[in-house]
């Protein structure tokens, strides 16, 4: 087969969009990191919100402690907004913001700043990732039933398509479901679901004329997942592109090549990273793009990358700057986009991909006949076969049949000198910062009806967002009325919560189906034993542990595959969701007079809630109930758990799940003043 011919200098493709996913404290501190990022040659903004933003809590809410500023950028109101972007021209920006269940609110306070600099809105360039579906599922910032979820969804599409043309209204995210355990055909088939849902109901809303369906089409965008088996990644790309271009062509209609175009940009697998020998992640990433640039058909149309130790903490400037250069290496160094597509005519490809579009068809039927995406979400079903995907490949793990070098094989290692000083090789965010976005709110709050603000009385702008929300009207005017009048984000997500009601998603534990086998002589078999043994000694017929997810994490993956394995180990296990108050996580371990509790946190407040727990067992008289704690927590921060009472901490690098349950048994049997039992584990 001959080669093509080389493309000269002149006809080199321009590179994907090169960003990096940021955000955390201040809107001060983050606007410099974003103005020092685009000087170190990023060509786009990736807004990272902290977790009480995208739950549509202010900092000073009970929820709100310890999360404030932790994962993202706190954005409480316009003033928080306009400080963000300050010197940052939007009309000239693609900014993409990673924000769901409040992806209006913070789409409207963008668009104020906007008008505020002087910018034309209809030139405004970015995404909002506003997909709803995938957060019942996964990253678990849903605030609203499925329902009035999707008609937030719907009115900004419709907003967007007829006001800020060039904007893309959602980014349709299988990337959290690969997180969650998706093999690639249940990536494809609920991303495809959903964005069916989505498409279904802004035709359905009357806002679109027949003849800009196509309008809307073209301006819908995926976010998805690239992980390390890239040949299948890539195939996967494929994949999405063709099911894609069948589904809007046939399904609705959409007879320009050009608006079925599958666009989709990619931050590759966080979660899959390791804390163990974290070195190994540099290639991992360099892979995990390949995945995504390789193929010019299937290629990217903006990338983020994660840095090498997240999976330690929260990464620093210095190693944000080292992805950047990666992708800018790959694309100015390498001759990548000198060449048409170099997968074109592959037998191989063409069969991987010909065999993911088959299989991936037959599962979107299958949702389609439950009522579609949304049925699938409320009936479980989409939430089961993610935990149970994510318990298999656990599974795999542990027997060592998938392998990940560093961690279940090759673990013999050099000392590594980028993780000498582990506290020292992440940043850690000031906690006086949560106290300092409190006192700022407070001043907002107070000041708003001043100069030079003189904001309109924000309650009637909230009166008239609760009328809008009660009828059928677009919520987008509404919303942007509140903006103008000084609301925030607390009290515009409250006064739909008093509307619309909130929701909690299905957990997919008690459904998933035994993913370790216990036959005699297996390692679950023993701990079952264990198990079985200490309830006897305790005289209490089965052991009972509270799974609790305190604060606005949402991060659920670890937590439910900790639930299923003890349920399958013998426990009786109480796992109530994500999203308590440590108040309520107490209350319910009383209640159910549990002998262990279990408290997972990946945002980084681990450092006041789960002492708060300890304080409130101890004051309700259960001292002697174990706690134990896992999650991403630096070293550091761990002996402080511990030396506040925490029995043990597990983080990324324990990844044996049934180890992990033995070991909880030892601490209940150890807390209830029991001989250890010398049965191995």
């Amino acid at each position: 087969m001959s080669r093509g011919p080389l493309m000269t200098e002149r006809q080199k493709d321009r590179p994907w969009l090169m960003r990096t996913y940021a955000g955390h404290s201040t809107a001060e501190a983050s606007n410099e990191l974003y103005r020092n990022n685009l000087a170190k040659g990023q060509t786009g903004l990736s807004v990272a919100f902290d977790l009480p933003t995208q739950t549509g809590y202010d900092p000073d809410h009970i929820l709100a402690r310890g999360e404030v500023g932790r994962v993202g950028v706190p954005v409480s109101h316009l003033g928080d907004m306009r400080r963000l972007f300050q010197d940052i021209p939007l009309e000239q920006m693609n900014t993409s913001m990673t924000i769901n269940a409040t992806a209006m609110w913070l789409l409207a306070m963008y668009q104020v700043v906007a008008e505020e600099q002087g910018a034309d809105i209809t030139k405004l360039q970015g995404t909002t990732q506003n997909d709803i579906v995938k957060e019942y599922l996964s990253r678990g910032t849903h605030v609203f039933p499925p329902g009035p979820s999707l008609r937030l969804t719907t009115d900004m599409i419709c907003y967007t398509v007829n006001n800020i043309p060039k904007w893309n209204p959602i980014n349709i995210c299988s990337y959290h479901l690969q997180e969650a355990g998706a093999t690639p055909v249940q990536e494809i088939a609920y991303a495809m679901s959903t964005a069916i849902a989505v498409l279904d109901s802004v035709f359905a809303s009357g806002q679109i004329p027949e003849d800009r369906k196509g309008d809307v089409v073209a301006r819908i965008s995926f976010f998805v997942n690239a992980g390390v088996r890239f040949i299948e990644e890539m195939c996967k790309m494929r994949a999405f592109g063709r099911i894609w271009d069948k589904i809007t062509r046939e399904r609705y209609g959409i007879e320009d090549a050009k608006q079925r175009r599958f666009r989709y940009g990619v931050q590759v697998n966080s979660l899959g990273l390791t804390e163990a020998q974290p070195e190994n992640n540099v290639q991992r990433i360099v892979l995990e793009m390949l995945a995504v640039t390789l193929s010019k058909d299937a290629r990217a149309r903006a990338v983020q990358l994660p840095a090498w130790n997240e999976a330690l903490g929260l990464p620093r400037p210095w190693d944000q700057q080292w992805s950047l250069r990666i992708q800018q290496v790959l694309a100015h160094e390498s001759d990548l986009l000198e060449y048409e597509d170099i997968f074109a005519g592959s037998h191989v490809i063409e069969a991987k991909v010909d065999t993911l579009v088959e299989e991936c068809l037959a599962e979107i039927d299958r949702i389609q006949e439950m009522g579609g995406a949304l049925a699938a979400v409320e009936s479980g079903y989409l939430k089961s076969q993610l935990v149970s995907s994510h318990a298999e490949r656990r599974a795999r793990i542990e027997a060592g049949d998938e392998k990940i070098v560093g961690v279940n094989c090759y673990q013999a290692t050099e000392p590594s000198p980028l993780t000498a000083d582990l506290d020292g090789a992440i940043m850690t965010v000031d906690p006086a910062v949560e106290a300092r976005v409190v006192a700022s709110l407070k001043n907002w709050r107070d000041t708003r009806y001043q100069p030079p603000f003189n904001h309109p009385r924000p309650c009637k702008a909230l009166e008239k967002l609760k009328e809008a929300a009660k009828g059928t009207g677009n919520l987008m005017e509404a919303t942007l009325e509140c903006v103008r009048s000084g609301v925030t984000t607390g009290e515009w997500s409250e006064a739909l919560r008093e509307v619309f009601g909130e929701f909690r998603a299905p957990t997919g534990v008690s459904s998933a189906p035994v993913a370790v086998t216990a036959e005699a002589g297996t390692p679950l078999a023993l701990v079952r034993e264990k198990v079985a043994r200490t309830a006897s000694d305790l005289g209490s017929g089965r052991l009972r542990l509270l799974v609790g997810k305190p604060g606005l994490d949402g991060h659920s993956n670890g937590a439910e595959q900790i639930a299923v394995r003890a349920r399958d180990a013998g426990f009786e296990v109480v796992y109530q969701g994500i999203r308590l108050t440590p108040e309520q996580i107490v209350s319910a371990a009383l209640a159910e007079d549990v002998h262990c509790v279990g408290l997972s946190i990946l945002s980084g407040s681990h450092a006041e809630l789960v002492p708060d727990v300890l304080v409130r067992l101890r004051e309700a008289g259960a001292p002697d109930i174990p706690v134990i704690a896992g999650g991403i927590i630096p070293p550091a921060d761990a002996e402080e758990l511990r030396k506040a009472g925490v029995a043990a901490v597990f983080t990324p690098k324990d990844f044996g799940i049934t180890e992990i349950i033995g070991r909880i048994v030892d601490e209940i049997r150890k807390a209830n003043k029991l001989d250890p039992l010398e049965v191995p584990a």
